[in-house]
């Protein structure tokens, strides 16, 4: 391994800050209140869900500042070594005067009892700095989804958005990135960060090669992506996490690029990033499932390789790369190792990743000529909820016949997984409803779902079926007059 670093640097408050001696676990909210005492950014729920705590944290990506909402709550402190951390507190004008985002709130009326508030702040925040230098107001679309991450128990949030489309009518703050891109070109050490504590180690390697080391020295070793799930291992369950591999300063595993026919993602790419390149592609399938997967600021953090490594039975990624036919790209210091996704998944909480290995990306097939290609979330809520069922259907076909047929589900088996008896069904066949429906009983021979707090097991059965014919409607070849006949049948049967 390369020389190290030991002390943690990030750019804070207009200055370096370094950060010594503490566990690698202690989380970037615990820092700010118990150590730095700031204490404007709040604890809600600790696990990433209510937005208090919310954070904007900057990164130089290239030439680019690129500044994100993330949750303070999950984030480990030496994931913030080399970035810069931004809170409710940096808002406050040089005369003292409150900023445009913080006007709006109190014009609009947006606060009430206030825990919430500052969390709010920061998101309109992050919102504003994305059109701080083009004066586009946000659209509706924009606003609910910069505010997604965020609870109110008191306002019932219409003066929360009538503040983020005033702040922009106010005077303009600017913000002074170039300013930020010195400090933190300033702090780069560009050795790898290595910490130990209380016999717990926590590496941030810098490159692939490093990191593979790291991987077949520590074989035993937590890998650490975005932290949204590992996270509420600490908060939530109080577990001692071991050594930590952390992926996050690696540079070749945030590439996207094309090649063979094949979208390639880096497993360090953030889930908004990845989530938006995959949209680029296929935007009237994905667009939709982008914005409800999650909230922004978990998807500013997490990152697609960690969901996917994850594996869990009702994430939502795992059901529509499935039925696209994706491939995970697995690494090691013995070379890479490319298997179809579905081949990934053995059992629940159990893969093919063996031990000295890592998620390098993920190959996604980019759209094909008569390809129809449909994915559905189905939830309680809109926003930031998990899936009861998440169902994805891809048809290759010729002239009116399926040559394949790809259908996959999450939350209706242990693992992500293919319904084998439905494709058969269709393999060869006409797209018509008789097919259809046969295709929807065949459902009943490929899943066993659970019941649990969010369905029950006659539920989920019963609404993957309808999602399937759902799906039958909007791809038929009159599938513009079908639309009409889906909202008269209203098939989410609730």
């Amino acid at each position: 391994m390369s020389e190290t670093h030991s002390s943690i640097q990030f750019y804070f408050r207009g200055q370096t800050h370094s950060v010594a001696g503490h566990s690698p676990t202690r989380t970037v909210l615990q820092h700010l209140r118990e150590d730095l005492h700031c204490t404007g950014t709040k604890e809600g729920c600790a696990e990433g869900d209510c937005g208090a705590c919310t954070v904007v944290v900057g990164e130089l990506q290239g030439e680019q500042l690129a500044l994100k909402t993330v949750n303070a709550c999950i984030q480990f402190l030496p994931t913030l070594d080399g970035r810069a951390l931004f809170t409710v507190e940096d808002l406050k004008q040089a005369d003292g005067s409150l900023h445009p985002v913080q006007q709006a709130m109190v014009e609009c009326h947006g606060s009430q009892c206030g825990f919430c508030t500052p969390g709010f702040v920061m998101s309109l925040w992050g919102l504003y700095l994305r059109h701080e230098q083009d004066g586009v107001t946000p659209s509706k679309r924009e606003i609910d989804d910069a505010l997604s991450g965020n609870l109110c128990r008191c306002t019932g949030y219409r003066p929360i958005i009538d503040a983020a489309r005033r702040m922009g009518e106010l005077p303009k703050v600017e913000f002074d990135r170039e300013a930020i891109k010195a400090a933190l070109r300033s702090i780069d050490q560009q050795q790898p960060l290595a910490l130990t504590h209380a016999g717990q180690t926590f590496h941030a390697p810098r490159t692939l090669a490093q990191l593979a080391q790291l991987r077949a020295d520590l074989p035993q070793a937590r890998i650490l992506a975005g932290s949204t799930d590992v996270g509420l291992w600490v908060t939530k369950q109080m577990r001692e996490l071991g050594d930590l591999l952390y992926i996050g300063r690696v540079e070749e595993l945030r590439a996207m690029q094309v090649r063979d026919e094949m979208l390639e993602i880096g497993a360090g790419v953030c889930l908004e990033e990845a989530y938006a390149e995959a949209a680029r592609h296929y935007p009237e399938e994905l667009s939709e499932l982008w914005q409800r997967f999650a909230s922004l600021p978990v998807r500013n953090a997490g990152t697609l390789g960690g969901n996917l490594a994850n594996g869990s039975p009702i994430g939502d990624s795992m059901p529509w790369l499935i039925a696209l036919g994706a491939q995970i790209v697995l690494y090691s210091v013995r070379g890479q190792r490319v298997m179809p996704l579905e081949d990934f998944y053995l059992a629940y909480q159990k893969s093919a990743l063996q031990a000295d290995e890592l998620v390098q990306a993920v190959r996604i097939p980019l759209p094909r000529k008569e390809l129809r290609f449909r994915v559905y979330k189905l939830s309680k809520r809109f926003d930031q909820d998990i899936s009861a069922v998440c169902a994805a259907f891809a048809l290759q076909m010729q002239g009116d016949t399926i040559v394949q047929a790809r259908i996959a589900y999450g939350g209706m088996a242990a693992t992500p997984k293919r319904a084998a008896q439905a494709e058969a069904v269709l393999q060869g066949g006409p797209w018509s409803e008789a097919q259809a429906q046969a295709a929807m009983a065949a459902l009943a021979q490929d899943y066993a779902p659970l019941s649990d707090m969010r369905a029950s097991a006659a539920y989920r059965l019963r609404t993957a079926q309808n999602l399937l014919y759902r799906y039958w409607l909007e791809t038929r070849s009159d599938a513009p007059l079908a639309r009409q006949e889906l909202r008269a049948c209203a098939v989410d049967a609730a």
